[in-house]
């Protein structure tokens, strides 16, 4: 993988990058401070990023939320601190595996597995949500489309249905999009649902 390391500490860098290189992973950038590690992030595309919780600047927890809402990433937080306050707030963010100084090589490879495969599982899960509420505002449409027929040429709910169903196979469109069609104003109307 291509690791961002974030640590204001120089030997903490340095161990991890001689770790991390050892298990095969490129480490394609290295910042002392939150800010930096942001703007790395933004330019060095790393496919996963460990932060300090405390830096100079912005601290490793407003850094992992700056990284996350430009672009997702695996996120792995280094603590030395067991602050109620710190844990709490890293609770609400996407923070994916916690590490605890000093690192010992050993903990760093399951923490880089657990990291990539509860990203995976919160991309898995905002794509389903995404993919269902695309599927219900689809049928949203559609629902308003065959009132729309049902209410301007009088026609039953199945023959509605028929037709929107019959227009979307001979256009080869989707229900919704001939269902966007009817709703932006209505198409030339032709009786024949079936064909």
């Amino acid at each position: 993988m291509r690791i961002l390391i974030a640590d204001d500490e120089a030997i903490i860098r340095l161990g991890l990058r001689a770790s991390l290189e050892a298990m095969g992973h490129e480490v394609v950038a290295i910042a002392a401070d939150g800010l930096s590690a942001v703007e790395l992030a933004r330019t060095a595309h790393p496919d996963l990023v460990i932060l300090d919780i405390k830096m100079p600047g912005i601290d490793g927890l407003e850094a992992a939320e700056a990284i996350s809402r430009e672009r997702p990433v695996p996120i792995v937080i280094l603590t030395a601190y067991s602050s109620r306050d710190l844990v709490e707030r890293a609770a609400g963010l996407r923070v994916h595996a916690y590490l605890v100084k000093p690192i010992r090589p050993v903990e760093l490879g399951p923490a880089l597995e657990i990291a990539i495969s509860r990203f995976q599982e919160e991309q898995a899960l905002r794509q389903e949500a995404a993919d269902l509420q695309e599927a219900l505002r689809s049928r949203d449409l559609v629902q308003q489309a065959k009132r729309r027929l049902m209410e301007v040429h009088g026609l039953g709910e199945e023959e509605a249905l028929r037709w929107l169903r019959a227009r979307a196979r001979r256009g080869r469109r989707s229900m919704r999009e001939v269902s966007e069609e009817i709703l932006r104003g209505m198409p030339p109307f032709d009786n024949t649902p079936s064909a």
